[in-house]
């Protein structure tokens, strides 16, 4: 797969729109929904998605070939989803927790209902929201998040271990405390 990639990015630096669109493809469902379960909204992970593969397309000759592609392209969604939300917060809007809910049950394969675990991301607070996307839903390592997030591993450990303490507890399970 990473040579795979290898040879696209090669194809795509040399000017070949038929690999971007191929890139496209490749990354496109996992970066809308990644940009969605952060955002909560269809309208602004589009938005950002669209924005994202215009920065990867307009910088592909900075990415640097020994770096892993993903963690690089996800460093730029993320980075892409942090500014459209600092431009959002300046409106006020309201997003239903069933939207989100919609969104990520057509798009899993999984026949699983996860209604309780969404309403509980949806609880909390962003960094601990984002490292939990990027490890269960996208499969980063530790280590790729922190490539991604400009992190040191420690801390996104520790972030991902808060994070999943607090869905333990918003979910009604057993206390590690007693």
């Amino acid at each position: 797969m990473v040579d795979k990639e290898t040879r696209l990015i090669k194809k795509i630096k040399k000017g070949n729109h038929q690999a971007f669109k191929n890139l496209y493809d490749r990354f496109a469902d996992y970066s809308l929904r990644t940009a969605f379960a952060i955002t909560k909204n269809q309208s602004d992970a589009s938005d950002i998605v669209q924005e994202t593969f215009i920065r990867v397309y307009r910088n592909i000759d900075s990415y640097d070939m020994s770096r892993s592609f993903k963690a690089w392209f996800y460093q730029i969604l993320i980075n892409e989803t942090r500014r459209y939300m600092k431009k959002k917060t300046k409106q006020a809007r309201s997003i239903e927790s069933d939207q989100l809910l919609d969104f990520l049950h057509q798009q899993t394969e999984e026949a699983y209902h996860f209604d309780d675990l969404y309403l509980a991301m949806d609880k909390l607070e962003e960094n601990h929201r984002t490292v939990i996307i990027l490890k269960y839903l996208n499969g980063f390592t530790e280590k790729d998040i922190a490539e991604v997030l400009e992190l040191n591993v420690n801390t996104v450990k520790s972030r991902l271990f808060k994070a999943r303490k607090q869905l333990k507890g918003m979910m009604g399970g057993a206390s590690d405390e007693r």
